[in-house]
């Protein structure tokens, strides 16, 4: 049988919370960098290998802490449930705009 180790979950789950947070915060900064920017493209590239490797070194710095792979599925869930926020989010601000705009 399986033994799922509950502590490292919730261990991943309590680090990849803020970090996926900081990671979206990162991205919406970048874009509106980028958008009044003359070179947006070494922008948004700069901008993501600079979360890209802050998310994958708290990461791999949290399996090498914990010696187990159930922190990082906890990280990665924190990860997805922030990404569906953020989405949905986007989502229903975009729909405000668009009603506004057709004046619903």
């Amino acid at each position: 049988m399986i033994d799922i180790n509950s502590s490292a979950i919730l261990l991943g789950f309590a680090l990849g919370l803020p970090m996926a947070l900081l990671f979206f915060w990162g991205l919406n900064w970048g874009m509106r960098l980028a958008l009044n920017s003359t070179h947006p493209g070494s922008l948004l590239m700069l901008s993501f290998f600079l979360r890209l490797v802050v998310l994958l070194a708290v990461g791999f710095g949290l399996t090498k802490i914990t010696a187990t792979l159930w922190s990082l599925a906890g990280y990665m869930l924190a990860f997805l449930l922030v990404r569906i926020l953020a989405v949905m989010r986007a989502q229903v601000q975009r729909k405000s705009v668009l009603s506004k705009e057709e004046g619903v």
